[in-house]
């Protein structure tokens, strides 16, 4: 791509770089990683968030005994990055997104929940309920990732970051590939 044409692009994601990581609780590992967002609108919030998401996505595996793709989504409570939530998966794969309700997410149809906020004791019915089950668990209402979410999206000036919650992902049956942290473009490659 030639400076002019990055120049005018609106929305370029770069990769995500492994800034550290930290252990928040005791028996709670924390893995940080960071999505840059060259435009700063709500379009480019929305993009990198749904890309980042789908990339999450692309990077689990879910048990044999679960239905094959494409997966269902629901997003439970009001995000906060973006109301616009629809995953930009690699390969044209989709997700089908619904809107449900805490109790409505545990009717075995989600194999992702997204957490937007929400009173604070639906959100631990909810990840009580995942826990031991295939079910992939994001929210954009937890920036220091301790409410138990396997992921957990926030923003910045110009930049969207996740972290990655070890010892939720642990406690599943789901598989997440340690390549996640390396979301930023389709091929994997840094652009």
């Amino acid at each position: 791509m030639s400076p002019t044409a990055f120049g005018d692009r609106c929305t370029v994601l770069v990769s995500l770089l492994l800034i550290g990581s930290s252990l928040t609780a005791p028996q709670m590992a924390v893995q940080a990683a960071s999505q840059t967002i060259v435009e700063n609108s709500a379009e480019g919030i929305t993009n990198g968030v749904n890309r980042i998401i789908g990339g999450i996505i692309s990077y689990a595996r879910w048990p044999a005994s679960s239905p094959a793709a494409p997966h269902g989504l629901c997003l439970v409570g009001a995000p906060r990055l973006t109301d616009r939530i629809g995953p930009v998966l690699p390969g044209g794969r989709t997700v089908a997104v619904r809107r449900a309700t805490a109790a409505g997410a545990t009717g075995g149809d989600c194999d992702i929940i997204f957490l937007g906020r929400m009173p604070v004791a639906d959100r631990q019915r909810l990840i009580a309920w995942v826990r031991g089950r295939p079910v992939l668990t994001i929210t954009d209402d937890d920036p220091d990732c301790s409410f138990g979410a396997m992921f957990c999206l926030s923003s910045g000036p110009r930049k969207i970051s996740f972290s990655v919650n070890l010892d939720a992902i642990g406690r599943g049956p789901l598989r997440i590939d340690p390549r996640v942290l390396k979301i930023g473009s389709d091929d994997g490659e840094a652009r």
